[in-house]
């Protein structure tokens, strides 16, 4: 009898195989090894100490065009989400482990490194040649600085930073595997802005890619375009200056790995996706689509238009749960439709959304520690 061969790959050999192909064609960043080493000092010395941890990943992805990396694209994202957020779990007795994209907001700092005055503004001289906060800002300076300084003396926080959408999903995998002896205790909040496209090594330029031919070979007499007849275009009509080229990027989909970390990299840590659109009719359908394809446990679905305002907590087994910023005059709020951007005032929020959010989680990650526990027959 013939052995029996299957028709179909098994999806979990399909999540391994594209896993595999992935991390071996982009190359990891080159401090990977340094901070997977200050990584696991960390997550080692809170697991010691029976402490919750989150990782939470912050800012946006590039994605490089070329290998000398020139040009690449990139998106909106500042890492405000996830720098805010990171501030309010330290406060709910998380240790914080803040993967973020270099440059992005980083928490504490944050009040300050992307205000629209410049930090030296928050400054004076004072009467003996010292440097001092302005009046009207040391009040907050010093409270935020007292909170940071915390944090840091405690060793609450610990910020690794990436830059491209291949360092991050290669950090992020690195640090989910370590995370697996946190067990439940362990939470990844991944707000990071995802690139869902990118460009495989193999196809990218070793160098700057060119906007004109100035650096192509000098022509010939016989082959010179200066004796074809002109074409006018948009750029210049001179023959004798280089035309600016047309680019065409020809982008491949990121291979989606959440099923990856929920399955292999970190299987006993609650997991807690964002979903980002801008069309309000699908928000929600969007999030739960996500939430049954990888079978973690919290999607956090957010408007563009309103993510300052309100989020919707789509999780198994529980109904949509929508977190707002109260405010007045917004007419009448359905509690399960997001808010009309049109009702919402001018201007910021007077509280911080990640006020809200972090408690919400703290609360479902309490329940998901315990029903982890009790499917393991521990009780405390």
């Amino acid at each position: 009898m013939l052995p029996h061969t299957p028709s179909e790959t098994p999806p979990a050999n399909l999540n391994a195989l594209a896993e595999d192909h992935y991390f071996g064609a982009n190359p990891p960043p080159k401090d990977l090894e340094k901070h997977v080493a200050l990584a696991k000092d960390f997550i080692d010395f809170h697991s010691a100490a029976g402490r919750r941890l989150v990782l939470v990943t912050s800012g946006g992805t590039t994605v490089p065009l070329e290998k000398q990396t020139v040009r690449f694209i990139d998106n909106f994202s500042a890492g405000t989400r996830g720098a805010t957020s990171a501030e309010y779990f330290l406060e709910a007795g998380y240790a914080v482990l803040f993967l973020h994209r270099q440059f992005s907001l980083l928490p504490f700092s944050r009040h300050y490194s992307h205000a629209t005055d410049c930090f030296l503004d928050f400054l004076r001289e004072g009467s003996n040649g010292s440097v001092v906060a302005r009046d009207e800002d040391a009040a907050k300076m010093l409270h935020v600085l007292r909170k940071y300084r915390e944090a840091r003396d405690k060793n609450m926080l610990l910020a690794l930073p990436f830059v491209s959408i291949s360092d991050y999903l290669h950090e992020l995998r690195s640090i989910a595997r370590l995370m697996r002896p946190l067990g439940p205790n362990g939470l990844l909040y991944l707000a990071a802005a995802v690139s869902d496209f990118f460009v495989p090594p193999d196809r990218m330029s070793e160098h700057k890619i060119q906007s004109t031919n100035a650096a192509d070979p000098l022509p010939t007499k016989s082959n010179s375009p200066l004796n074809e007849p002109e074409t006018f275009d948009n750029f210049d009509s001179s023959p004798a200056v280089p035309r600016s080229k047309r680019l065409v990027v020809d982008l491949d989909p990121v291979p989606k790995f959440l099923k990856n970390l929920v399955e292999g990299w970190s299987p006993e840590g609650m997991i807690a996706s964002f979903k980002l659109e801008t069309d309000p009719t699908i928000l929600v359908h969007k999030a739960r689509y996500s939430l049954d394809r990888y079978q973690h446990h919290l999607v956090i679905g957010n408007l563009l238009s309103t993510r300052k305002w309100e989020v919707v907590f789509v999780s198994p087994g529980n109904p949509d749960q929508w977190i707002r910023v109260p405010f007045k005059d917004g007419g009448a709020v359905k509690k399960d439709e997001p808010v009309d951007p049109k009702s919402l005032p001018e201007g910021e929020p007077e509280v911080e959304i990640e006020s809200l959010i972090i408690p919400a989680v703290e609360e479902l990650h309490t329940k998901y520690i315990k029903s982890v526990e009790e499917r393991k027959g521990i009780k405390n």
